[in-house]
């Protein structure tokens, strides 16, 4: 079993907004299974802490006094180094008191029998994180701008943090696309807008499958160019919270300068396997490229993969998550891809930091979930993405 290596690009954050950003993302593995809690699961939510940077000096020195009031004396924490601890508390919205939940996602509903999957938290080694307030929360996002860019996992998050914010206001939809996946909410008190944009490759594609993952053809994937479909919203958001993910892994053929170079599983005759790992290199490339050199200035998050949890076959071969508890660190390793893939995110991450430096008026932080969420296989909707009784279809590849 190959051990997760934590020590890689360890960043150590001090920084409040990062804190805060931290105690939110947790909670998105949670919300797969269906309920969340404050800080059930981790992977991707980490745009929380976003919102606080750019709030007047007078709201972050207050949410400064408050958020030390409940960390440990040490000057800076290895946040994404910790164990998953019980908390008997409960969880902060249910899946009858959230209606963002949807039927897929809705685990108890759809016949889930343990629910000790709510009951636990994620604990720094080296430090606590505060719950989540909404309230507070909102009020230090007034007049600003959330985007959640990626996959289905950015989905997820969105919909755990509209879950929490519920709780203090209900959000206001303002904008869908025909299938859903691109949306727009709006917390009219507060000014406050969360968007959640579908680029599940960050380059610009051409994918052709229904939304059930049934493909009619292979990928057209362009590695130098990205999708407008977040570039041209790019200037509109005050703090975004980005990743790539496993879309990556699928038959692809690939392209620079408009030319074909290469492809993954495709199987053509024609056209040179080169593999997932060098498309997810130079499309992360790009993606840092354009944010290190755009004029606007965006806090930045970047999130690193969320591993995957199936046994005995993937998502779509039979593969099956019932866990109903959380690994211990010695219990598991990191596979290959997913070992493959943070690397790849790790070094794309640092070259960007380089190229941003300082005092350029950017911040970009990396979001490093990929242990703390390895550590979860309870966390997943598995067959219970459908009525138990009901033919399970696979359909959410997170």
């Amino acid at each position: 079993m190959k051990q997760f290596n934590k020590n890689v690009h360890r960043n150590t954050f001090s920084s409040v907004l990062v804190k805060f950003a931290v105690c939110f993302l947790l909670l998105g593995l949670a919300y797969r299974l269906f309920s969340s809690r404050f800080v059930v699961v981790s992977d991707d939510e980490v745009a929380l802490a976003v919102g606080e940077a750019a709030a007047a000096p007078e709201t972050n020195d207050n949410l400064s006094e408050s958020l030390d009031g409940q960390t440990s004396q040490n000057e800076s924490c290895h946040l994404f180094i910790g164990d998953w601890v019980r908390d008997f508390d409960g969880p902060m919205y249910t899946n009858t008191t959230c209606f963002t939940i949807e039927a897929p996602q809705n685990c108890i509903k759809n016949g889930r029998p343990d629910l000790d999957y709510i009951y636990w938290r994620w604990k720094p080694r080296d430090c606590s994180l505060p719950k989540l307030d909404p309230k507070k929360f909102l009020k230090i996002m007034r007049d600003k701008s959330l985007a959640f860019i990626g996959d289905s996992i950015m989905r997820n998050h969105v919909q755990s943090l509209l879950c929490i914010l519920s709780q203090a206001e209900q959000a206001v939809e303002v904008y869908h696309d025909k299938p859903y996946k691109n949306r727009r909410w709006s917390f009219p008190s507060y000014n406050f807008m969360v968007s959640v944009v579908w680029a599940p490759l960050l380059t610009k594609t051409v994918i052709l499958e229904d939304d059930n993952g049934v493909s009619s053809g292979t990928i057209q994937l362009h590695l130098d160019k990205l999708d407008t479909i977040w570039t041209k919203q790019y200037k509109n958001f005050d703090y975004v919270v980005i990743a790539g993910g496993k879309w990556f892994l699928k038959s692809a053929i690939y392209y620079e300068n408009n030319a074909v170079v290469g492809c993954h599983n495709c199987h053509h005759e024609n056209i040179t396997e080169v593999g997932f790992e060098y498309a997810y290199r130079k499309s992360l490339n790009s993606t840092m490229k354009f944010i290190s050199e755009s004029k606007h200035k965006p806090y930045m998050f970047f999130r690193t993969t969320t591993p995957d949890h199936f046994e005995n076959g993937e998502w779509n071969t039979g593969g099956y998550c019932n866990r109903t508890r959380p690994f211990k660190e010695d219990e598991i390793g990191i596979n290959d891809i997913d070992e493959i893939m943070r690397n790849v995110e790790l070094e794309e991450f640092k070259w960007a930091a380089q190229a941003i430096g300082s005092g350029n008026g950017m911040s970009l932080e990396l979001l490093d979930t990929t242990f703390l969420s390895l550590l979860r296989p309870d966390g997943h909707p598995g067959v219970l993405s459908v009525k138990v009784g009901i033919r399970p279809f696979l359909f959410l590849r997170f």
